[in-house]
């Protein structure tokens, strides 16, 4: 007989069965429910049929297989006969019979089971993933187990190829920000003695109008070079998360003050009216001076970029409450409204034209909003109306505005009498070194030159120098072997070691001060930093 015939006959028996228990109880309407009995049956099993899923039954205390649905026998090449009477194990769903008889007695005891990923192979040895659910249930007297199998074969490959792909990614970002590191430095050596040379010409005092000119415009462009390497090294720690900040009680005034110095340059040149509004009383923060100073840098650089030459860029500070308000306003193109939304998103740029390629890489902002918000506790905040100009508001919390002490025997720090300091000067590279060289001597300084690590450490020895301008990426022994030679030889133990490099990521400070260094400096090095540290250097005895 087949299957339908014997399902037909199974429910003429169940519908004698109950219309002589109903009728026993006088229940006039058993036609009606045997009816609708019949019909739930109808649709359990057409939905048992035709499910895209995997179904098998078992019998509860023996754990074999009492049917199966076509689902099952098209995924396994089985016939349906073939499952009965089967062991799920014996069906490749678990690796031994031991597995298989653990897996039903946990059903047994809890009516429920779940893996989310069980090999199983096919009649053709075809290997499939599965994901299977299994519940244990009532059907009429018997205990009954009801395992519900789905093929997940493509979603595991999937899954396998994300994996895969996600490791790529992360090899491929590694990779990203080495090329990042070794571009900048490879900008910043050539840039370095450019900016010295520079400072050197700026010294000499002798400039016409035309030389005086022609200095400024390098000086500016150096300035943007220097300026967009920055932003490079910008991008992989703002998306990794590596910004770190050193706090320290300052006032926001001063802040304002060194950002306008240091943009001042390219206001000039574009002919901007400038309106600087200080805060009549000191705004205490507790902040990173240099990265705080970098979002007025770059809050101030995008005034400019995108304001009309001679144009008007305000900038007031403020206390409302218990917030310092910075506000930096332009008369410029302004904001469209579509872009105004991810003004502050990696790489948001506007729209450029030929007559209006403002430059830049798409940072500036997004790292105004990861400094204020995400590590200074802040807010910012754009208004703008396109062709009328753009407000930026930044909000930071102030703290107590009472000085902090200052340290038992804290002393203001003075320039020694004799300026005159014992200079060595280290770098591979001879424009840097010999540019650096003659800032030293200009600057009343007894300079010696070295190019590689073995003879730097030599001329440190019989020069007995007090400072040593030392690069890192030195031939035949880097600079950081070179600064801890240097610490072990008890004649040079006072010297003062300053990195000048191209790297200046946090590992990189690090491992300078492990090695010794004193301070770590970036290329092109700040002159006038470099001579703040010599000024305050011991000359030796």
């Amino acid at each position: 007989m087949s299957d339908s015939g014997k399902d037909a006959e199974s429910l003429h028996l169940d519908r004698d069965w109950l219309r002589v228990t109903l009728a026993s109880i006088g229940d006039p309407d058993a036609e009606t429910l045997i009816k609708r009995l019949i019909d739930s049956e109808v649709r359990y099993r057409r939905l048992f049929e035709t499910a895209k899923d995997g179904i098998l039954i078992l019998d509860a205390r023996t754990g074999r297989i009492t049917d199966a649905n076509p689902f099952m026998s098209e995924l396994l090449g089985y016939p349906h006969g073939d499952f009965l009477g089967r062991e799920l194990w014996e069906i490749g769903l678990f690796g031994d019979r031991s597995e298989n008889e653990a897996a039903v007695r946990k059903l047994q005891e809890s009516g429920y089971i779940r893996y989310d990923r069980l090999p199983l192979e096919s009649r053709t040895k075809r290997r499939v993933e599965v994901e299977m659910i299994a519940n244990r249930y009532q059907e009429n007297h018997d205990q009954v187990i009801q395992c519900n199998i789905r093929d997940i074969t493509e979603r595991g490959q999937m899954e396998r190829k994300l994996q895969e792909q996600t490791v790529a990614l992360a090899e491929l970002h590694r990779r990203k920000d080495e090329f990042l590191a070794m571009l900048s430095h490879e900008l910043r050596s050539p840039l370095a003695p450019i900016y010295n040379a520079v400072q050197l010409l700026r010294l000499q005092g002798t400039e016409d109008p035309l030389q005086h000119q022609a200095r400024a415009i390098i000086e500016r462009q150096v300035g943007q070079l220097t300026h967009l390497v920055d932003d490079l090294l910008e991008v992989s720690r703002i998306t990794t998360g590596r910004i770190h900040l050193n706090r320290e009680r300052l006032v926001l005034n001063g802040i304002v003050e060194n950002a306008v110095e240091t943009v001042r340059a390219l206001i000039e040149q574009r002919r901007h009216r400038l309106e600087v509004s200080l805060s009549p009383n000191p705004i205490w923060l507790d902040a990173d001076a240099a990265r705080l100073e970098q979002v007025v840098v770059n809050l101030l650089t995008n005034a400019v970029k995108y304001t009309e030459d001679g144009g008007r860029i305000s900038i007031s500070v403020r206390q409302e409450g218990q917030e310092a308000i910075l506000r930096v306003r332009d008369s410029g193109v302004g904001i469209s409204p579509s872009l105004l939304p991810r003004i502050f998103d990696l790489f948001t740029q506007a729209e450029r034209s030929l007559d209006r390629a403002q430059g830049g890489l798409g940072i500036g902002l997004s790292l105004v909003k990861q400094l204020v918000v995400d590590l200074h506790g802040g807010q910012v905040e754009v208004y703008s109306v396109l062709g009328r100009g753009s407000e930026f508001v930044v909000k930071l919390p102030i703290v107590s505005t009472s000085l902090p002490p200052a340290p038992p025997g804290a002393k203001e720090a003075k320039s020694p009498s004799d300026s005159s300091r014992r200079i060595l000067v280290v770098d591979d590279n001879a424009d840097t070194a010999q540019t650096l060289g003659m800032l030293m001597k200009a600057s009343g300084h007894d300079v010696r030159i070295a190019h590689d690590g073995p003879f730097a450490l030599e001329e440190a020895l019989r020069f007995q120098p007090d400072v040593v301008l030392l690069d890192l990426g030195l031939p035949g022994m880097n600079g950081h072997e070179v600064a801890r030679r240097v610490r072990r030889q008890a004649t040079l133990r006072g010297v003062v070691l300053i990195a000048l490099t191209g790297y200046g990521d946090e590992t990189n400070r690090r491992l300078s001060a492990e090695s010794g260094f004193d301070h770590h400096l970036v290329k092109p090095a700040d002159f006038a930093k470099v001579q703040e540290i010599i000024a305050n250097v011991k000359a030796s005895l």
